[in-house]
């Protein structure tokens, strides 16, 4: 069984030897039993213009306990939306390593980086990008048959998390015929339906206003809760960010404070 639960140890008392002994074991049996989903070893991402170099991303690291919904912040060009890219072996770095459920993504060939993504990975953006002649029921699963479930069974299931998307009564709806809040309700369904291990979710409100992007992230709260999946959000909005259990901020290519 993997430990999921926070353990604060109070440093507001003096302690013996014996006591610090003892914080230092329970300190190693909770770095030993809580699994990571997602880290990254100092992530490195170049480019060249001309004979310049030019540094989108510079030696990033951190790390991503399973479970954990976690918020990825910072101004337009401080390589937020590359970093989602590397994290999700979309691309790769120029140095550093990604290392996704276990997997150096470095040691994989594309093919098997996608294969990775297609059995671990689930993908939200800020465009919805849902196929505008397919019904919202069929957006949600097709995909699923694509991965070999039988129609029957992915009809099933597209319903199952369209209902929990609070759609339950617009699965034969087009897009044009959804609201924005709409849609984007129906890509995180489709995200969710695959039971991804990890869900990036790239400006999943920038098109939103704020109270349907508020909305939003609440979904995503709740279903992180229920089904245990990584959460990744890249987003602008602090305000958005700050209901995440851990932000991580990037400036000019550096995590900050």
């Amino acid at each position: 069984m993997v430990c999921r639960a926070v353990v604060s140890l109070r440093t507001d008392v003096v302690w013996t030897d014996g006591d610090r002994s003892r914080e230092h074991a329970v300190r190693t049996i909770i770095n030993a039993t809580v699994r990571l989903m997602l880290a990254a070893r100092s992530l490195t991402k170049e480019y060249q213009s001309g004979t310049k170099t030019l540094t989108v991303l510079d030696a990033v690291s951190f790390e991503i306990p399973q479970g954990t919904f976690v918020s990825i912040v910072g101004p337009s060009g401080s390589g937020k939306t590359t970093l989602l890219g590397l994290l999700a072996g979309l691309d790769t770095p120029s140095s550093g390593s990604v290392i996704l459920d276990g997997d150096d993504l470095a040691t994989l060939d594309e093919d098997r980086r996608a294969k990775l993504r297609g059995e671990k990975v689930g993908f939200v953006f800020q465009s919805f990008q849902l196929i505008p002649t397919l019904t919202a029921l069929e957006n949600v699963s097709v995909p699923l048959e694509l991965r070999g479930a039988r129609e029957s069974q992915a009809a099933e299931r597209a319903r199952d998390v369209l209902g929990r998307v609070g759609l339950g009564d617009r699965v034969g709806h087009f897009p044009a015929q959804l609201s924005g809040g709409e849609q984007q309700r129906v890509a995180i369904a489709r995200a969710f339906a695959n039971q991804p291990r990890i869900l990036f979710a790239d400006e999943p409100t920038g098109n939103l206003d704020a109270s349907t992007g508020l909305r939003i992230v609440e979904l995503l709260e709740s279903l992180n809760g229920e089904s245990g999946s990584t959460i990744v959000l890249v987003t602008h909005d602090l305000g958005l960010a700050g209901r995440a259990q851990r932000m991580i901020r990037l400036a000019d290519g550096r995590v900050v404070p």
